[in-house]
């Protein structure tokens, strides 16, 4: 779990007529505060380079934000259940590594390959946290330079340019549908598919649920411990499918390919409104953040701001969403 401590029950909902409309007001706020702010962003962008909203640029901006929307979509997973995933970056490029290292001899069976190992290996992190009892930072940091290290022994640390078998994966962003890569499409399904499932099933809220109180989601039935697993599963599995839009993209793979993602990808967690308490979020709401972090990086390059600097904005930008989206009615302690 974050290092912060929450209280073990649910808070009930608030039954005063002045408390439930000062909730319902900064509930609103918290939901049209990011696209507002991607409107803004956009606005500013396309009017210090006009040439912004054109076909060729959104298709390059669409196709920058598809790894950070993954990343963060696996790490929403892991965040709607108080948890934080430091890893799912580096298990990125790892990604990239297995897919270059098998798709010569496998063709599109090295995807499946990849996505399998990845989802494993976020599992595995996942019952550390869960059944180890340890803090998910301090299991994922630790993840983080293990596999990392993994990644660039396999790679001997070098880039591999992928030849054989590249056109098992080059259709994802060679191809176009109404002149956008063929990846942005299925992003974008991947993400309404997400947000069927969370709103039309029975039980599709169940993350949220035990980040709003496991406990109290174990008495309902809830079998939070898998739900926890299940999270950081998910986290490994999107941050595979992220290393295959990358080496789609770059025709390549690396051991640190994609490890400059990890802020940008949690920033887009939050700047869209999840709430790092856990129990508040939704896959639109990643897809709003991770628009507004592409938007970010390309209004910066066309500002001439030196990309060094970036990091900065992502750490202002992660700092700032916490404050906005922490639910304090459900902490006794910050740490």
């Amino acid at each position: 779990m974050i290092a912060v401590a929450t209280s073990t029950a649910v808070p009930a909902p608030t039954t005063e007529r002045g408390g439930a409309l000062s909730f319902l007001t900064v509930d609103r706020l918290r939901m049209a505060g990011p696209p507002v702010i991607l409107v803004v962003l956009a606005l500013l962008v396309t009017i210090a380079e006009p040439a912004f909203f054109s076909v060729n640029a959104l298709s390059v901006v669409s196709m920058q934000a598809v790894p950070i929307l993954l990343l963060g979509l696996g790490q929403m997973f892991v965040i709607l259940t108080g948890g934080i995933d430091l890893s799912n970056a580096a298990l990125a490029s790892l990604s990239t590594i297995i897919l270059a290292k098998t798709i010569g001899t496998l063709g599109p069976g090295a995807v499946v390959v990849s996505l399998l190992a990845l989802t494993v290996i976020g599992a595995i992190s996942g019952a550390l946290v869960v059944y180890g009892q340890v803090p998910s930072f301090v299991v994922t940091l630790g993840a983080l330079g293990f596999w990392g290290a993994i990644s660039m022994v396999a790679s001997s640390s070098s880039t591999i340019y992928i030849d054989s078998g590249y056109d098992a994966i080059f259709w994802l962003t060679s191809w176009t549908f109404l002149s956008i890569p063929v990846g942005v499409w299925i992003t974008v399904g991947i993400v309404a598919g997400i947000f069927a499932l969370m709103r039309f099933l029975p039980r599709g809220h169940v993350f949220h649920v035990v980040g709003l109180g496991e406990k109290a989601a174990m008495m309902s039935g809830v079998r939070a411990p898998l739900v926890r697993v299940g999270a950081f599963a998910l986290s490994g599995l999107f941050a595979g499918l992220a290393g295959v839009m990358l080496s789609s993209q770059q025709q390549s793979a690396a051991p640190t390919l994609a490890d400059s993602l990890m802020l940008p990808a949690i920033a887009a967690v939050l700047v869209g409104g999840c709430a790092v308490t856990g129990g508040v979020g939704g896959a639109w709401r990643v897809l709003i953040g991770a628009l507004i972090v592409t938007v970010l990086r390309v209004g910066g390059a066309v500002a001439g701001i030196n990309p060094s600097y970036q990091q900065i904005v992502y750490g202002a930008v992660v700092v700032i969403a916490v404050l906005l989206t922490l639910d304090r009615s459900q902490l006794s302690i910050i740490k």
